[in-house]
């Protein structure tokens, strides 16, 4: 499909902009081989500090003034601090040690450091000799995609190794959940509150719907507002961390929104009445309590299995059934005792996230687009459909990117300069990825 742009692109400028975004990828490659380099160097480091310790038996801060001594000396003259350079130290060995395929990875330029990081975050949770399992198929993951898409996928990988389940590491957190007060300064505290991964990122939601009904109410205020009322709104300068800490602190002390922009003359508000939303995988079999596989919250990782059943149990929203094929987990079709838009549903189960290279927005904060667009005689059919948030759905409309829908769900974006990138549906367990019919000329996004 040609694109609506109205942006274009000179042939000299078309050229201009692939020799820039091969001077960068050019410029990528050598530092990540560089950090990776490093990284080595500084695990030799900790290899003399043991070297060092040796035959020696050092009491725990003699051991750690041999690794100061060491740390001190490097940090000097590379302009650091003696603390980051021993904390880069403990860092490099474990990278060396556990995850050895991770490192080959961003020594070769096939990752970069985000992934690295991403790597390291997730198998936090195990134990060492786990390691070396979970980083085998971490850097081959990473490779297929961006740092912050691979991330939800890694922490679902570290929990199929770990030799302990999840619900039972979970039960054992749960009981810490608690409410804690930071006293800052220039009168601030912080409230932390710790609660499990779902009740976080619901609350979450609801308190970013809820500012961004404040926001575009200061673009069109209700009728019938009286001066006074209308000057409140319309001056509101606050960013959306400030209306969420607001929002937060507001319901907390009162049960609900009392300060609410949208309410109208007639008392109405919008606010009170919106509710969060998440996307949440639940394992069949987990579900009917046969297993307790965790379940996955669409752009955070694993929950435990408990918790994806209860949610189930109370929830008043339709639950999808999601029949995937039983190789490559491609969704075949999605199915419910009460039924929405079956094409919507299939396109939710699909997508799950916008379909731009590297876009992590779920889904069901994305609009419906056509590939082919409807007055160009696109057909409303899943072949034709994919979920795009509002900034990649722009793009596409008014710039030179190009977009055409490949079988299996598969999307091809042809850049201005004309690279072209695949993006592939993510795979229900068990699965294989998917694979374009013709990759060879494609370019993987990091």
């Amino acid at each position: 499909m040609h694109s609506n742009a109205v942006v274009g692109f000179t042939d000299s400028q078309t050229e201009t902009l692939r020799g820039l975004r091969d001077q960068v990828a050019a410029f990528d490659q050598a530092i990540a081989a560089a950090e990776a380099a490093r990284v080595r160097v500084l695990a030799q480091a900790a290899d003399l500090v043991d070297d060092v310790l040796t035959g020696v038996s050092a009491r725990e801060r003699q051991a750690d003034m041999v690794l100061r001594t060491v740390a001190s000396e490097i940090a000097v003259a590379a302009r650091l601090s003696d603390r980051s350079l021993q904390r880069q130290i403990g860092e490099a060995a474990t990278l060396v040690g556990d995850y050895p395929e991770t490192l080959a990875s961003w020594e070769e330029g096939r990752i970069r450091r985000g992934h690295v990081r991403a790597v390291q975050d997730a198998g936090a949770i195990l134990p060492p000799e786990n390691r070396h399992e979970f980083d085998r198929s971490a850097a081959e993951i990473c490779a297929e995609d961006t740092a912050g898409r691979v991330g939800p996928r890694l922490r679902v990988l570290a929990e199929q190794v770990h030799p302990i389940s999840m619900q039972e590491r979970h039960d054992a957190a749960h009981a810490t959940r608690c409410v804690k007060v930071l006293r800052g300064t220039e009168g601030m505290s912080t409230i932390m509150l710790a609660v499990p991964s779902l009740f976080a990122d619901t609350v979450y939601d609801r308190l970013t719907q809820q500012a961004r009904v404040i926001v575009d109410t200061r673009r069109t205020p209700p009728a019938g507002l009286d001066d006074e009322q209308l000057a409140v709104i319309t001056t509101d300068t606050r960013t959306m961390d400030q209306l969420r800490a607001d929002l937060a602190v507001d319901m907390l002390l009162t049960g609900h929104p009392t300060t609410d922009p949208t309410r109208d003359t007639d008392g109405t508000a919008v606010l009170g009445a919106i509710h969060a939303k998440v996307q949440i995988v639940i394992p069949v079999l987990a579900l009917l309590g046969v297993t307790d596989e965790p379940a996955t919250l669409e752009g955070n990782g694993p929950i435990d299995a408990t918790t994806a059943r209860e949610l189930a149990r109370t929830s008043r929203s339709p639950w999808e059934r999601i029949l995937t094929h039983p190789v490559s987990g491609a969704v075949l079709a999605p199915d419910t005792y009460q039924r929405p838009a079956a094409i919507d549903r299939l396109l939710r189960a699909r997508d799950r996230h916008c379909r731009f290279p590297g876009c992590r927005t779920p889904a069901i904060r994305c609009e419906v687009d056509h590939t082919i667009d409807y007055a160009r005689g696109g057909p409303t059919d899943t072949r034709n459909l994919a979920h795009l948030c509002q900034r990649h759905h722009t793009m596409k409309q008014f710039t030179p990117w190009r977009l055409r829908q490949l079988p299996d769900g598969v999307l091809e974006w042809t850049s201005p300069a004309g690279t072209v990138y695949f993006d592939i549906p993510s795979a229900y367990p068990p699965a294989v990825a998917f694979a374009p019919s013709n990759p060879s000329n494609a370019s993987a996004p990091f």
